[in-house]
């Protein structure tokens, strides 16, 4: 931190700004500001505390135009909710006690939105005391209107010593971010506070404890948000290691996350698998938010998303001429309801046919949508519907789904054909005629090399991921894998819970795992991401819930050590590679 004090002589300050080198790879730190008598402020020792970490602090003023303040936390890298006075109860369903301070109510709907934008970006975020509050709040939990009156033989929480200095302790919990940070069980804490958390939100854990069972810390099982109950940035004046060791956390975060945001808005990123055609019911809006849906327009500009492949997916059912003609019928008007939607937005969403189509879209700011087909049931009997899947701008079809079909045996359900069928070889030799990729997710062991002995182009598994880490038949052994690779080929580590652990608790660190797999089996030119999004309302993959928390896997394979060319690859690069062989381009 420079605290140098310059002469008041213009020369020597103009002097020592331009001979300033700029270092961009500081975080920007977005602090929320107090208002008190009209005015947005903060105490100075916040501003002290990130800059001493390594932080650019930014004060957000307190106003409540969303539109303003969704630019600004669209361009921070960091959200330190700050302290200040008590939370209006009703915002957790509760009326207020005797006991309850005075309440702001500008500030608290400011925090609100705050946190709200910050959350759906995954921005990391670090409360202190009422942010410690808020933040709870924010996700659902249950505040202490007044520690002395709700908790039994609670100690001082309203300290009258320098707030520089310690006024009681506080445990912490072993295995939590915490604990990693401050390195011990015990630590002297400040109280400057009145309001406490009482009951941790859903996806939080209690990571600190004071003596009489105040909850002193908590932090997000699956993201980077930790929030402390008293006043580090009152004690990092007086050189308190462990305090300032919270700010430099927080800014080592933000910082990885800036990184990652950088990525993001370079290259390409790509989900090579997107089941939410399904979800296009009469009225559906694409461009709105939707709770019950992991890829909308919204949560893809917040995830720094660029292309989905949007895909038109049909069940197996019956296989007589009549009920082909109906599933072919079906697989049209599932894509032209995708053209549609992407209809709906020109200045926002448009059709890719190819890599290159992606990549100006891209230019252009707009999100692109590429059309795919999920289960060769599509095609009939008819080898001729190919053509019109191509005509449209199908890019892949995956060849069946869990039943056979006319072209292949599936991972899952009976075998009928020993692998492909002799229609079937018609298919792939044809998709590779006419440029459609040929997907091999969902097929059998014995599909899988028989569609690789027969195609004379690269190949994808458009959601799959490794049974060396998980043994479950949609996914792909390591020998699938090196003949995936050695014919040029990609598989896209899907995020579908059940194929990434069996005990059913994984994590977007779970796919970081197959993916390092599949890196170190074959190489990082044959792995991408397709999430297979919408395709079970009922999977929730806790840090990657939707196309807005994608970023955090970007954030994940930074700290685990990819380079940004490595990522470039993952997101995208790999597929597209795959594409543009397999369409002659």
């Amino acid at each position: 931190m420079n605290d140098h004090v310059y002469p008041a002589d213009l020369t020597v300050l103009h002097d020592a700004v331009d001979a300033h080198a700029a270092d961009t790879s500081r975080p920007l730190i977005g602090i929320s500001a107090n208002f008190k008598e009209g005015n947005s402020c903060i105490h100075d020792s916040y501003v002290h505390s990130i800059v001493r970490a390594g932080g650019i602090p930014l004060l957000i003023p307190v106003h409540s135009d969303i539109a303003s303040l969704k630019e600004i936390v669209s361009r921070i890298d960091g959200l330190l909710l700050s302290g200040g006075g008590d939370i209006n109860p009703l915002y957790s369903g509760e009326e207020p006690l005797p006991a309850l301070g005075e309440v702001d109510v500008a500030r608290d709907q400011y925090d609100l939105i705050l946190t709200r934008l910050a959350a759906n970006r995954q921005v990391p975020i670090f409360g202190i005391c009422r942010g410690h509050q808020l933040i709870n709040i924010a996700f659902g939990g249950k505040n202490h209107q007044d520690i002395v009156t709700r908790v039994n033989g609670s100690l001082k929480h309203r300290q009258e010593l320098a707030p520089g200095h310690g006024s009681h302790t506080a445990r912490v919990k072993e295995g939590t971010t915490l604990f990693s940070i401050l390195g011990r069980h015990t630590v002297v804490v400040n109280s400057l506070h009145h309001q406490a958390v009482k009951e941790v939100a859903p996806g939080f854990v209690v990571s600190a404890t004071a003596p009489d069972g105040v909850i002193e810390a908590m932090e997000a099982t699956d993201y980077r948000i930790f929030s402390v109950q008293w006043h580090p940035e009152k004690m990092v004046p007086l050189a308190n290691v462990e305090m300032e060791g919270l700010f430099r956390h927080f800014v080592e975060e933000a910082a990885l996350f800036k990184r990652a945001k950088e990525i993001h808005e370079r290259y390409l990123i790509v989900d090579s698998h997107c089941d939410t055609p399904m979800k296009f019911t009469k009225g559906f809006d694409f461009g709105q938010r939707h709770a019950t849906v992991k890829v909308d327009l919204p949560k893809m500009k917040e995830g720094l998303v660029d292309a989905v492949f949007m895909v038109a997916y049909l069940p197996q059912g019956r296989r007589d001429a009549d009920a082909s003609r109906e599933a072919t019928r079906q697989a049209i008007d599932i894509l032209r309801q995708v053209e549609e939607q992407a209809n709906r937005y020109p200045a926002g969403i448009a059709i890719a046919r190819s890599a290159s189509d992606a990549r100006r879209v891209k230019r252009e700011g707009k999100r692109a949508f590429f059309l795919a087909i999920e289960n060769g049931y599509a095609i009939g009997q008819d080898i001729g519907n190919l053509a019109r899947f191509k005509e449209m701008g199908v890019a892949y079809i995956t060849l069946c789904h869990n039943g056979s079909n006319d072209i292949c045996d599936p991972a899952r359900g009976k075998v009928e054909h020993d692998g492909l069928s002799p229609f079937g070889r018609e298919v792939v030799r044809e998709m590779n005629r006419l440029g459609i990729m040929v997907d091999v997710s969902h097929v059998s062991e014995k599909s899988f090399h028989d569609v690789l002995a027969v195609s004379d182009r690269p190949v994808i598994a458009s959601h799959s991921s490794a049974r060396a880490l998980h043994d479950h038949p949609r996914n792909l052994t390591d020998g699938q894998l090196k003949a995936l690779a050695a014919k040029g080929g990609v598989v896209q580590v899907c995020l579908y819970n059940r194929f990434l652990r069996g005990d059913g608790k994984a994590t977007f660190r779970d796919v970081a795992r197959h993916v390092d797999h599949v890196v170190q089996l074959v190489g990082i030119d044959h792995v991408g991401i397709g999430t297979d999004f919408d395709g079970d309302d009922a999977e929730q993959l806790p840090g990657c819930r939707g196309a807005n928390e994608l970023i955090n896997l970007t954030v994940e394979f930074l700290r685990r050590g990819y380079t940004p060319a490595d990522l470039e690859k993952l997101w995208g690069g790999n597929l597209l590679r795959v594409m543009e062989r397999v369409q002659g381009i």
